[in-house]
């Protein structure tokens, strides 16, 4: 018979037990503990948001025109890791009328803000190019906010073949 087996209830347990306790213990909280980054990043993995739930948190009530720039995404990707985009706003880029902010948004990602570039006068030119991972086909979005804060937005469906984000990633 084995000394767990003797054991009584109300008995200590044997040193090998309560080191396997504390290891599932100290398992579970590492989990815990890694769970909240996903929620302070509004990670929305399994869900494929709306363009009014990608805009929303942005927006904050405000309305944004679809027009004014323009978003380059290949239609199909090969491979999800490298995809180019590339944004190009409408402004004259002066001290009263600028671009402030662009920002790329995912609808399946993990984390819907993939990327956000801070502009201003100094910029010259309201473009930016970047290379995007993508988790699977979906919709892409460019959202620019200008100096009076307005906003204008284009969307663009991507199609990839290899997917590249996943839930973890």
């Amino acid at each position: 018979m084995s000394p767990a087996a003797d054991a009584h209830p109300g008995q200590a347990l044997p040193p090998r037990r309560r080191w396997l306790q504390a290891l599932a213990r100290g398992v579970f909280a590492l989990s815990a503990w890694q769970a909240g980054p996903a929620r302070a990043q509004r990670m929305v993995s399994g869900q494929l948001l709306s363009l009014p739930q990608m805009l929303g948190p942005l927006l904050q009530g405000r309305v944004a025109h679809p027009q004014g720039l323009r978003l380059e995404l290949p239609v199909l990707a090969d491979n999800g890791s490298l995809v180019p985009a590339r944004v190009l706003v409408d402004s004259p880029m002066t001290e009263q009328d600028h671009v402030t902010h662009i920002y790329l948004l995912s609808q399946r990602n993990p984390v819907t803000q993939m990327a956000v570039f801070h502009l201003g006068p100094w910029s010259g030119r309201a473009e930016v190019s970047a290379r995007l991972r993508l988790a699977g086909s979906q919709l892409v979005v460019a959202l620019a906010r200008r100096s009076d804060g307005s906003f204008c937005y284009q969307s663009v469906e991507a199609v990839v073949t290899e997917s590249a984000c996943v839930d973890g990633s």
